[in-house]
């Protein structure tokens, strides 16, 4: 079987490779920038903890104060606000507590195992080398902070997720540098982190080729099937093959929708900052709660990731994320200095309900999908492509995909 799978980020690298290792003929074609996807920008965490869903009970009517305060870390470009709509009508839908748990035991069959899923991606191939099992912290100012997030943690310890408290004085003695702005924590076990994201990708895209894959670089145009197989039209050419993955990111949609399928996704653009030679650096990766950004241990320094902004595809970076992320890496460390920092904009491919597009379409058989995984997309990029290989080849997976069907859009 010849399959070409359309983006080249970690869902779709995962998926060709899977599918070569079980002898199917694979073309890759992506768009050959790698340094604006997600998959090389994201804060590296392997965070099988994250199955609380983007939107939660009371969150839709906090944003209006959120988005008017910078010191917040959800932005929006009003420009763009009526666009967002119908989106924005979903996911408050997603937000039922009901749905929420719905969600949740969608995402954990994806997220279980993360770490035992990348390693068996990238055993024996120079891609393994990025891959650190470890601990997880989330960080608080303090236990009432912490208790306020009382249904996320319910939600996860009833998914078998749990951990261990540490006060401030544990804390302290785990990093002697934290500010005083930290005072509690949650310890989880079972975790890990990609020290170096975009390498990572690539070393497996080129093991990938190595072996014998074949990748294209260009802009897909459109996606063509028929009776006999599917055209996959890109600027220069074509490629004919039997199955077609759209493993596009963000920019899925515009392939998916002339196929007849609606799809709520939106682009949740987020940030990041890479700090050379800090003067402090977390022994773990950290998720600090009040300012919603990872803090991750990199092989080229510290990155801080995280933000949300709202305002499509095409509208260049903000000043003011990026400000608030240096405030936030001042409050964790206060007096912290780098020898360098560069930032990063990048889209993030976000369903109303933050559960992925996986699985093939009701109408036209030929036709799969893989998108859509917002921030849990490194993750779960290895257990989501071995699913859809499998499912591209007729097997029957051992998990419940109906949650994942691009047909619960309409």
């Amino acid at each position: 079987m010849h399959v070409a799978i359309v983006g080249g980020g970690i869902v779709g690298v995962s998926t060709a490779e899977w599918l070569r290792r079980q002898s199917a003929e694979v073309t890759l074609i992506d768009r050959g920038v790698a340094d604006q996807a997600a998959s090389f920008g994201n804060g590296g965490v392997l965070a099988r903890c994250a199955i609380v869903p983007v939107s939660v009970p009371g969150l839709l009517a906090q944003a209006p104060a959120m988005l008017l305060n910078p010191n917040k870390p959800l932005f929006l470009r009003w420009s763009y606000l009526p666009r967002m709509l119908p989106w924005l009508a979903s996911f408050h839908a997603a937000g039922k507590a009901s749905r929420v748990r719905e969600i949740a035991a969608g995402l954990m069959p994806l997220l279980s195992d993360t770490v035992e899923q990348h390693q068996a991606l990238a055993e024996g191939t120079p891609a393994e080398r990025w891959i650190v099992p470890g601990d997880y912290l989330y960080v608080y100012p303090d236990r009432a902070a912490f208790d306020r997030d009382a249904f996320g943690w319910a939600l996860r310890r009833e998914h078998g997720i749990t951990g261990d408290e540490m006060d401030a004085e544990a804390l302290r003695a785990f990093d002697p540098a934290i500010g005083p702005g930290a005072g509690f924590a949650y310890r989880m076990t079972d975790h890990g982190r990609i020290t170096n994201p975009g390498a990572y990708v690539a070393d497996l895209t080129a093991w990938f080729e190595g072996q014998g894959g074949k990748r294209i670089i260009a802009d897909v145009n459109s996606v063509e099937p028929d009776d006999t197989g599917v055209r996959v039209l890109y600027q220069g050419g074509e490629v004919r093959a039997d199955r077609v993955a759209i493993c596009g990111g963000a920019w899925s949609k515009t392939l998916v929708e002339p196929l007849g399928h609606k799809v709520k996704l939106e682009s949740e653009r987020g940030y990041h900052m890479v700090f050379e030679n800090p003067s402090n650096q977390p022994p773990a990766p950290y998720m600090v709660a009040d300012g919603k950004f990872v803090a991750t241990p990199m092989e080229d320094g510290l990155r801080i990731a995280g933000i949300v902004e709202f305002g499509g595809l095409k509208q260049p970076p903000g000043k003011a994320p990026i400000a608030l992320l240096e405030r936030g890496i001042q409050r964790l460390y206060p007096g912290f200095t780098s020898s360098s920092k560069r930032a990063w904009m990048g889209h993030r491919p976000s369903t109303a309900d933050s559960l992925p597009v996986l699985g093939g379409s009701k109408t036209h058989q030929r036709v799969f999908f893989g998108f859509g995984h917002h921030h849990i997309g490194l993750t779960s990029g290895p257990k989501s492509g071995r699913l859809l290989a499998d499912l591209i080849l007729g097997g029957r997976p051992n998990i419940d995909v109906d949650p994942y069907r691009i047909e619960r859009f309409g």
